[in-house]
């Protein structure tokens, strides 16, 4: 899991570790290569990249991947989060 995580994406990353166990999670926030672009906010936390590994999404299409990450996250996406990169290792 990254350092230096604001409130936001600490909650994202302790709902995943909830919920797959992943044996690696990487949560990222790059709000700040989005600024000015729509949907950014000016304190951050409004884009970011999950990089995953988690035996519970292996096995699974890319679209089933995703659409279980976004689930877990499903609060954040419709609140704060204007975009979510995935990335699913395997596990």
């Amino acid at each position: 899991m990254q350092n230096a995580l604001g409130p936001v994406g600490k909650r994202m990353a302790e709902k995943l570790e909830r919920a797959f166990s992943p044996s690696s999670l990487d949560v990222i926030d790059e709000s700040h290569h989005h600024a000015g672009h729509s949907g950014s906010r000016p304190d951050g936390e409004s884009h970011f990249r999950i990089r995953i590994a988690a035996a519970a999404l292996d096995g699974l299409s890319r679209v089933n991947q995703h659409r279980k990450v976004n689930e877990v996250l499903a609060n954040e996406l419709r609140s704060r989060v204007h975009a979510l990169a995935i990335e699913v290792l395997k596990a």
